[in-house]
């Protein structure tokens, strides 16, 4: 399984455009393309993505972590270029899309083979679970629902072994203990700080990022 960090605050390799947000694109064997959130700006979400190798029309999935801006605002760009993606937006995500194939998430759901959502916690956010040989990797948005929930909710699929993504104001630093990698990118405040507890664990994120998990 690959993890590319398409959409982050920072830039990871040159010649990417760093910007307030996050997407990634998960490759998994015999599994669709899935895209993961589309940042806040359509331009820059194709700029990254298309000098990342991924091509924008061959997506087959995209999910929509939750509504705020800096997830789904290059949504209306990517789906003028893609043309068929199905899409799995949290039930609170409101939208009219009548040509797309929308799924609307409230519960637990599986997405595809061994890609599954929480569904969406609190009335607010889905983050996205993908089950390994090494155990789950979880990917959250901004993790409104608090990093503990996710955890949680994900944990009903199996052992997490993996978390990426936006953790925001999160400080229970001791959920993370029993994690192999964390990789804390976007709106996560106390990123020093989880690095300073888990060197070990701690995966730099930013666009052009690869997370390659057996």
């Amino acid at each position: 399984m690959k993890v590319t960090l398409v959409y982050d605050n920072t830039a990871y390799e040159k010649d990417l455009i760093p910007d307030w947000g996050f997407s990634c694109y998960l490759e998994i064997e015999n599994t669709p393309g899935i895209l993961f959130d589309t940042g806040a700006k359509g331009n820059i979400l194709l700029h990254n993505i298309e000098k990342l190798g991924i091509v924008p029309e061959a997506i087959d999935i995209i999910v929509v972590s939750h509504a705020h801006w800096d997830h789904t605002g290059g949504l209306k760009k990517l789906l003028k270029v893609n043309r068929s993606a199905s899409l799995y937006l949290p039930a609170s995500f409101q939208t009219s899309l009548p040509d797309r194939k929308v799924v609307e998430v409230n519960n637990a759901i599986e997405i595809t083979g061994n890609v599954f959502s929480t569904g969406e916690l609190q009335g607010v956010e889905q983050a996205l679970v993908v089950k390994t040989d090494t155990g789950l990797v979880v990917i959250a948005g901004c993790s409104h629902p608090g990093v503990g929930r996710i955890l949680e909710a994900a944990s009903s699929f199996g052992k997490v072994s993996t978390l990426i993504g936006g953790l925001h104001g999160f400080r229970e630093f001791d959920l993370l203990k029993n994690l192999h990698s964390v990789c804390a990118c976007h709106c996560t405040q106390y990123q020093s700080k989880i690095k300073k507890l888990y060197p070990d664990k701690c995966l730099d994120g930013g666009v052009g990022k690869v997370i390659d998990i057996p």
